[in-house]
């Protein structure tokens, strides 16, 4: 199979477990093939451990998840030294973190340490358990979901760990005719077995083409004149912003931008970034980053349509 057969594939096993979510799936793959972690926002019951599934399956990857709690402990996640009764020596027992796919379920129920500990690993790609340090084997993807900051018991990240996301996505409720289907096809227990359409040395192929993707020095410029933007809204005449932001986007935005807009041309069938793969993905970037004033808060504006005003005011190339 070439590429494009092999892209085609892989989506074609995730659909077998996965109906509608196509946000969620393409984000996914995205975050695959740029090495970016992944927070996904949604209630309870939206598909995202059955996608995490659906294409660990797909692409014959490890996959673990992780519920988090608020009596979690960092040892719980990384892994620990133990004591052998047996042997009288000490033994490290590695955690759940060493994985290819990892689902933080809920990481915003989790104590700062565990968080701490959580996005280390994710920055870092290694582990150290007492005196020894352990790389995490690629490709190694988190994707941590969080309950709607207003539910009970739920706390938000620090900007700073936020930081460390490519994508905040918003996981909305599925179509009516898409819960149809998937009320029927879970009661007669229907759903198609999910087979491997690509193994982790297709990956890497996949890995290697989408850096090879093109984008022109117009657009470069157009992803920095957006964040930018975010950080010096009277530059570009968005004086109506000025009060609304408190803090713009962090150059990891930037550098996110560049990397997801050529996976997501590379996932449309497309050799070149165009500026619709830029206005596809800026909210899902920028939207974590971007922080509003107390003054924005008591106005209820939402981070999503400063977002929109700037994508508005930027000039298209």
């Amino acid at each position: 199979m070439n590429s494009r057969e092999k892209i085609n594939k892989l989506k074609e096993e995730i659909a077998k477990g996965v109906i509608g979510q196509e946000e969620m799936v393409n984000s996914i793959l995205i975050g695959l093939l740029t090495s970016g972690h992944i927070l996904l926002e949604g209630v309870p019951g939206l598909a995202k451990t059955t996608t995490v599934k659906a294409v660990a399956l797909a692409i014959d990857l490890n996959f673990k998840r992780i519920q988090f709690t608020p009596d979690l402990l960092p040892s719980d996640i990384i892994g620990a030294q133990i004591f052998d009764m047996k042997t009288s020596e000490f033994k490290i027992k590695k955690g759940p973190i060493f994985t290819n796919l990892l689902l933080a379920d809920e990481i915003n129920r989790a104590p700062a340490k565990v968080q701490s500990a959580l996005l280390e690993v994710m920055q870092e790609r290694q582990v150290t358990i007492a005196d020894d340090t352990f790389k995490i084997e690629a490709p190694f993807l988190v994707l941590a979901t969080q309950n709607p900051i207003e539910q009970e018991g739920a706390y938000s990240l620090p900007e700073a760990q936020l930081d460390r996301f490519m994508f905040k996505i918003v996981v909305s409720y599925n179509t009516k005719e898409q819960e149809y289907e998937i009320a029927k096809r879970v009661t007669m227990n229907s759903f198609e077995q999910i087979n491997k359409a690509i193994d982790k040395n297709d990956l890497e192929e996949l890995k290697k083409e989408v850096k090879d993707i093109h984008i022109d020095k117009e657009l470069e410029d157009y992803i920095i004149d957006i964040i930018d933007a975010s950080r010096n809204p009277k530059n570009y005449g968005l004086d109506d912003l000025v009060d609304i932001i408190h803090f713009g986007a962090s150059p990891r935005a930037t550098i996110d931008m560049f990397k997801a807009v050529k996976a997501n041309a590379y996932l449309r069938g497309n050799d070149y970034v165009s500026p619709i793969d830029i206005a596809m993905l800026a909210k899902d970037i920028l939207r974590h980053r971007i922080i509003l004033s107390y003054e924005a808060m008591a106005k209820e504006i939402n981070v999503d349509d400063v977002i929109q005003k700037i994508l508005e005011k930027i000039a298209i190339p």
